[in-house]
């Protein structure tokens, strides 16, 4: 089974959207304990809704 190229490139472009918009949003600052790390992981895989203006900072 192999994959579409199309669809890895798509795959690819997204998470970059997702790392720019989390580092935009604060995301990548104090990841000194799981909590925070979990917080930027969500919001790099859900950044629509962070643009949306949900708030995924976990406390």
């Amino acid at each position: 089974m192999r994959s579409d190229p199309f669809s890895s490139l798509v795959s690819i472009i997204y998470l970059l959207i997702g790392l720019v918009v989390a580092s935009s949003h604060a995301f990548f600052t104090n990841l000194n304990t799981v909590m925070p790390i979990v917080s930027a992981v969500l919001a790099v895989l859900l950044w629509p809704l962070v643009l949306l203006g949900v708030d995924l900072h976990l406390k």
